[in-house]
């Protein structure tokens, strides 16, 4: 009796604990840094900072990324003293978030939130202000943060022009469909020198903020490491436009000419 609850534990384990999706990649690595200026018209207006700690942390009983991103203003914005950071504990394996962390800092505003992903119910608990709320998800739902893991996973290179991907995406209390279309290769120029992109348009749905449809265009460097060159926003007021201005820890070279 005894040796037949074992193996009954055994397959249950094996096949139930276990069932998280396996995403191979090559992009990035624990330890990469990315810094980005932010500029509207000739005024430098933000700067904003990607990095994956260089440790591996357990969540969930998961082995994850540490990302941070860091969203502050600067230059004649620096008055509102602007600082957003979003955390995000991502799958090594499956690419999806087990933890998600908000912090909001504006003046003397302040927002925090905490979300926690359980894969195996489908279900995200967010905490704000000692307030727990449940909400229920699809399979492999993504955070902001891990979305953006998510699509480095992908050689976009290999889809048809004007084809798109897309994932389930949560953050605060909406769910949303991410989807991003690759609109061909492109050559851009950049500080570093002049590099082959991909050129990706995120498929945002009606508003009032963003000018069309194809209001932010993002210029991805044609490579292994499929990391954002360029971004530029269209606002009913004027155009954003975000470069990289400094980068280490990255896993493949890029190649600049």
């Amino acid at each position: 009796m005894k040796i037949k609850t074992i193996i009954t534990a055994f397959i249950f384990f094996a096949f139930v604990q276990d069932d998280y999706r396996e995403i191979k990649h090559d992009s990035f690595q624990a330890g990469e840094s990315f810094d980005y200026k932010v500029k509207f018209g000739i005024l430098t207006i933000g700067a904003a900072n990607i990095d994956v700690d260089d440790k591996i942390y357990m969540v969930n009983s998961r082995p994850c990324y540490k990302v941070n991103v860091l969203g502050k203003t600067a230059g004649i914005t620096d008055i509102f003293r602007v600082k957003n950071t979003y955390r995000s504990y991502i799958d090594t394996s499956a690419i999806v978030p087990q933890k998600f962390l908000y912090s909001a800092r504006e003046r003397d505003y302040k927002r925090d939130q905490t979300f926690s992903f359980d894969h195996q119910s489908n279900r995200v608990t967010k905490v704000e202000k000692d307030e727990a709320t449940n909400y229920k998800v699809p399979n492999n739902i993504q955070d902001v943060i891990s979305g953006y893991y998510f699509l480095r996973t992908i050689d976009f290179s290999k889809l048809k022009i004007g084809q798109t991907v897309s994932a389930p995406l949560f953050f605060d209390d909406e769910l949303y469909n991410m989807a991003v279309k690759y609109n061909g290769k492109g050559r851009i120029n950049t500080k570093f020198g002049k590099i082959e992109v991909l050129k990706l348009n995120p498929i945002l749905p009606k508003n009032n903020l963003f000018k069309g449809e194809d209001a932010i265009r993002i210029w991805v460097s044609n490579d292994k490491n499929r990391v954002p060159i360029k971004l530029e926003v269209d606002f009913s007021v004027g155009t954003a436009v975000m470069e990289l201005r400094s980068y280490k820890g990255e896993k493949h070279p890029f190649n600049w000419n």
